[in-house]
């Protein structure tokens, strides 16, 4: 298929949606010249004579019920020539009995809380989100019809929360400058309340939201009264510097000093820039490494800022990884087989910047580029001992281009572009991706999908593609879905993606029933048969099935509780353990389950439960375990949460090694045990302690050993000697101290060690592993870093008074 004629189907096919409309809601606002001390007083002349939003729809559990009168919630809205002001009382007939937990910013906790939602185009697709909870913390997001809400969205705003005997209020400043909205006189915003009554779990919207719908953003109400403001001048600097002190038993003491600069620059009344310069990302949550066994790598979370923050363009069609950037590459090196490798712990990021906004029109821009710099890596010869340096990442510029149409408000065309292209002689890559995703007018139905290419000029040059389409109804109690996928030989995404499969083609579907209003047992319910099936292109066999019925609810205490059901009924044939190209494993039938309950987290003491098992039909195989965590709120500045989860495989089956022409699998006993706590000391809104300890330890023993044979059946091998058992520990603990000291600037205190071991053998005894990984093992790393913000326009004011 040529990219013209698939530009010209999806034309073709978004001719026939149109856009989704109802009787809007509407509240007018006035212009202030007052001062508005941001106090929850609403003392100010001007809020008299502002117009009252009311009359609140419930959301969940009893959609489209009004507020009952002793919940009554009134808001109103000024605004000045450089902000828009919010003023909610928040009617309550038992106000010692609002929840308000202190936690630390764009975190919610057990507390009672007010929104806005604010879409400055007023065209249904994108809105910036202002949450203040009773304890006046502060959360934002930006959301999308196509992606949810984004909670790493940041932006700059004063609020304050105040308990009365009516209930609370809540006062809230926007400036312009964390909006966008066009350059006209008169001004039209789409707009929202939220507010959710904690301990009833009930939440409540001015403007109705049709929940057999699903169309939030195109429910919202309108803002009209806005004239003749200008879009600000959004500058923003981001100075910062920061200590580390680092040492352990085995390496002297030394200190570090860094500093750096972030920049914000809103280029036009749409789009932003964002720029680092000398990158710092010492303060970062550790990742949870894991015993790794299989044959894929193990993923892990984004924690950078910069690649978090406002990146819902750059996530279209799954084509980013943003770890990929500052990760040691996997590169053809010239390496003896009497040669290894001691990679360095990390590639510096010299330089970042994005690009990123969606105009007047539905189009949204995104351009991401970074910088690594060049990185050697130390090569020891086994033989004699010599070493010698080898590189291992030239210098490389990661880049990524967005282009998102979107129309009718519920619709969208994407082209994305991603593109690794590194100095000399080592492997570059493209990535170009078609994608859409368009929904008719009243959002029953959606087709979505595209079409993918790939392009690796290295020592051989390869090319492939994948496509994909689904389809679904997606509103009303009962919706289903269906859809298909293809994905060539050579389709490669991994120098800036991350994709484990290739060479395949995928059946999949799901049909669910869910209530939309609570009856007299459930407040939410729904239950889901899925299926999947994945063939192995060259020999049509399945490589992956799967059955899966599952059930989440709800009930009157708001406790929830779920479970479900896997079967798998085929032999899969495994393409990926043997590590050798086109010799696989049978994998045969399996039959598991698991059940969950989570208690309502309104209550000071709750706890997670989750047991689950997997059998495999007519053998001694299977693996189980339990994830149990309990938790306790002392009072609304203290809370404890204590993660533990045991997983055991028995009789597991896996690559361990070569030998000769062999390819040698063992049969395994394996034993996982992760403990974990969490805590928070709150002294306020903007000042807070964390606590983050995590413990994790893996044995892997290795019983029978076999040889795969071509048909994918093992057989015994008693020749084999070697040792590939695993006995694997790591530990990671993190307190900090966070205080925000002025709006967007922070001071921040970390304290970190952690330690890891493996070795190959096996012992069991908990104590003796445990006090191991502190011997000779445990780094420690104290950091102070300051982040001080700064607005272009206050400081132009600083400068003229000064």
């Amino acid at each position: 298929m040529t990219n013209r004629f698939s530009i010209s189907i999806l034309f073709c096919l978004a001719g026939f949606l149109f856009s989704f409309s109802q009787t809007k809601k509407s509240v007018s606002t006035k212009k202030t010249t007052e001062n508005i001390s941001i106090d929850a007083e609403l003392n100010e002349a001007s809020w008299k004579d502002a117009e009252i939003a009311t009359d609140f729809v419930s959301l969940e559990p009893k959609n489209g019920t009004p507020i009952p009168e002793e919940f009554k919630t009134e808001v109103k809205i000024l605004y000045s020539d450089d902000a828009v002001y919010i003023g909610a009382k928040l009617y309550d007939p038992n106000p010692e009995k609002i929840l308000k937990e202190l936690v630390e910013r764009d975190e919610i906790g057990t507390s009672d809380f007010f929104g806005i939602f604010i879409n400055g185009y007023n065209d249904g697709q994108q809105e910036f989100r202002f949450f203040v909870t009773a304890a006046n913390g502060q959360v934002d997001t930006n959301f999308t019809s196509s992606e949810g809400e984004d909670g790493s969205w940041n932006a700059i705003w004063e609020s304050n929360a105040k308990i009365t005997d009516f209930g609370y209020v809540i006062e809230m400043k926007i400036p312009y400058a964390a909006l966008r909205f066009p350059e006209k006189d008169k001004q039209t915003w789409g707009l929202n309340f939220f507010r959710e009554v904690r301990r009833e779990r009930q939440k409540y919207t001015w403007s109705p939201i049709d929940n057999k719908i699903g169309a939030i953003s195109q429910q919202a109400g309108i803002l009209t009264g806005i004239e003749n403001i200008k879009t600000p001048t959004r500058l923003f600097l981001i100075p910062y510097s920061s200590f580390y002190l680092s040492g352990s038993e085995t390496q002297k003491t030394k200190g570090e000093l860094k500093g750096g600069l972030d920049i914000k620059y809103g280029i036009n009344d749409a789009f932003t820039l964002d720029a680092i310069l000398v990158p710092d990302f010492g303060q970062t949550k550790f990742d949870n490494v894991v015993l790794n066994l299989g044959p894929f790598e193990q993923q892990f979370n984004e924690n950078r800022p910069f690649f978090t923050e406002g990146t819902d363009l750059f996530s279209k069609g799954n084509l980013l990884y943003s770890r990929r950037i500052g990760q040691t590459p996997d590169l053809n090196l010239n390496i003896a087989g009497n040669e290894s490798v001691e990679n360095p712990g990390a590639i510096n990021l010299l330089n970042a910047l994005k690009i990123s906004g969606r105009d007047k029109d539905g189009l949204g821009i995104g351009f991401l580029n970074a910088i690594t710099e060049k990185t050697m890596a130390t090569v020891s010869n086994s033989n004699d001992t010599s070493t010698r340096q080898i590189e291992v990442s030239p210098l490389t510029n990661y880049n990524v281009m967005v282009f998102d149409q979107r129309f009718n408000q519920n619709s969208s065309v994407t082209f994305i572009n991603t593109n690794v292209t590194r100095n000399g002689s080592f492997r570059d890559a493209n990535v170009t991706g078609l994608l859409f995703d368009l929904n008719n007018k009243t959002n029953k139905y959606n087709l979505s999908g595209g079409l993918k290419s790939s392009s690796i000029n290295d020592v051989e040059n390869k090319n492939g593609y994948n496509a994909s389409l689904y389809f679904a109804e997606t509103n009303g109690k009962f919706r289903y879905s269906f859809g298909s996928e293809y994905m060539s030989k050579d389709f490669e995404i991994n120098d800036l993606g991350i994709n484990f499969r290739t060479n395949y083609y995928s059946f999949s579907g799901n049909t669910n029933y869910r209530i939309l209003n609570p009856n007299k047992t459930f407040n939410t319910f729904r239950i889901n048969l899925n299926s999947y099936f994945e063939f192995y292109t060259p020999t049509n066999q399945i490589q992956s099935s799967n059955f899966n019925v599952n059930l989440n609810s709800t009930n009157k205490k708001n406790h929830f509780f779920g479970g479900g059901i896997n079967f798998n009924p085929f032999k899969n044939y495994d393409y990926y353990e043997p590590r050798v190209a086109d010799r696989f494993f049978v994998n045969p039938e399996n039959i598991g389950g698991w059940i969950y309950f989570s208690s309502n987290y309104n209550n000071k003491f709750a706890i997670d439960f989750e047991p689950f098992i997997t059998h495999v039909i007519n053998e001694n195989r299977y693996e189980a375990g339990v994830n149990i965590s309990p938790r306790y709120r002392f009072s609304d500045k203290f809370s404890l949460v204590y993660g533990f989860n045991y997983f055991k495989q028995k009789n597991d089956i896996g690559f361990i090694d070569f030998e000769d022409s062999n390819i040698i699998f063992a049969r395994r006993d394996r034993d996982t045990y992760t403990n974990s706590i969490t805590s928070k000391f709150s002294i306020s809104s903007v000042m807070n302690f964390n606590l983050s300890v995590r413990h994790y330890w893996s044995l892997a023993e290795n019983n029978k050993i076999n040889n795969l044979n071509e048909d994918g059946s093992l057989s015994i091998n008693n020749t084999y000697t070697g040792n590939r058992n695993s006995n694997f520990s790591t530990w990671n603990l993190d307190l900090s101290y966070s205080w925000w000291f002025a709006p967007g600037s922070q001071m921040s205190i970390l304290y970190r060690n952690n330690a890891g071991t493996f070795d190959r053998t096996i012992n069991k005894d908990f104590g003796s592993n445990f006090s191991n990984l502190f011997e000779d093992n445990l780094n420690h790393v104290l950091s102070v870093s300051v982040r001080y913000f700064i607005d272009y326009n206050q400081a132009k004011n600083w400068i003229k008074k000064g």
